[in-house]
């Protein structure tokens, strides 16, 4: 029972790795009311969380914070791991936001599935402790698979939970989590590979890119950083093309006609252009050279793209760019 003489109530952040599986089990199997929270950006998804809400039976809240997310993205104080990753801060923020929703929805404490040394920016002792500091919520963050490994939080303290049922697990190996999946009957969970954009090599690599040419970004802009190859034509204009026909389809479905132009080539099958920023008459014609190139159009001869702008629809006569040639502006 809490302070207040009702059933203790926890809620976690919830990955839908194996990680969080089992923190919210173990809570779970000590008599406390567990719910979920996942968050979601154009870097990272609901769909495992989902899935091991179902899994499991434990209550989800999914909330897209990307307004929140991306001024820290910009400038994360602890700074950024090894891509455009800010993992620290992240964490905060995350615990920032679960504070709000504690404090709305009576909640007594918050959790999540870290394990002390299983990644070496996040989770080491002192990222922990600056997690704790800037997220607001000192004393009140619970990590039931390394507890015993860490200072007692408010929650052993008080006596809501039993530190004594908690477990000390450190390191990356997982011959511990699994052996505990196996109790719990839990068989199908996902591989610990991290779902995060912000840790991918090409991803953040346009997406610095992205902040370096864009005063604002939109949610579309962040999406289309996952699709096609992206050409930095000059500092004002971007050329994405896609690579099939799905991303084609992506591309199209994230265009923004008024601001944005479409290059289509006419009478070969092509991947779809789609040029951001800049497009004066020089600029539109490189663009649809590029294309042309990703084509199998005759290296020598002309052929027509049909370009869509805000301003209506023509269509132009370029000579093919080989990808050899374009190389100099792929990101």
């Amino acid at each position: 029972m809490s302070d207040s003489g009702k059933p203790v109530r926890a809620l976690g952040l919830c990955s839908g790795g194996l990680d969080s599986m089992l923190a919210g089990l173990l809570l779970r199997a000590q008599g406390i009311e567990v719910e979920w929270v996942c968050f979601e950006t154009p870097f990272f998804g609901s769909r495992k969380a989902r899935r091991a809400s179902r899994q499991t039976g434990i209550p989800l809240t999914v909330l897209p914070i990307t307004a929140r997310y991306l001024p820290m993205l910009r400038n994360p104080p602890a700074g950024y791991g090894k891509r455009m990753n800010p993992c620290m801060d992240c964490h905060s923020l995350m615990f920032r936001i679960a504070g709000e929703l504690l404090r709305e929805r009576g909640f007594d404490f918050l959790f999540s599935g870290e394990v002390l040394g299983q990644r070496p920016m996040s989770q080491t002792l002192p990222s922990l402790r600056y997690v704790e500091k800037h997220s607001g919520m000192a004393g009140l963050i619970l990590r039931p698979l390394s507890a015993k490994l860490l200072p007692e939080t408010i929650p052993e303290q008080r006596g809501w939970v039993d530190r004594e049922r908690l477990l000390a697990i450190r390191g990356r190996g997982r011959k511990e989590q699994i052996a505990l999946a196996r109790t719990f009957g839990i068989e199908d969970y996902p591989a610990p590979a991290g779902g995060c954009l912000l840790t991918d090599k090409g991803y953040s690599a346009r997406l610095r890119d992205l902040f370096r040419h864009g005063a604002a970004c939109t949610e579309a802009e962040l999406e289309l950083l996952k699709y096609g190859r992206h050409f930095r034509l000059h500092p004002g204009a971007k050329l994405i093309v896609g690579r099939t026909e799905k991303e084609n389809e992506a591309i199209l479905r994230l265009w923004d006609p008024a601001r944005e132009v479409t290059l289509d080539v006419r009478d070969h099958p092509s991947p779809i252009g789609l040029l951001q920023g800049t497009a004066d008459p020089e600029t539109v014609l490189r663009a649809a050279a590029i294309c042309l190139g990703y084509t199998r159009a005759p290296r020598s001869r002309e052929a027509a793209v049909v370009v869509t702008s805000p301003s209506g629809r023509q269509e132009i006569y370029v000579t093919p760019l080989p990808p050899e040639d374009s190389r100099a502006w792929l990101l």
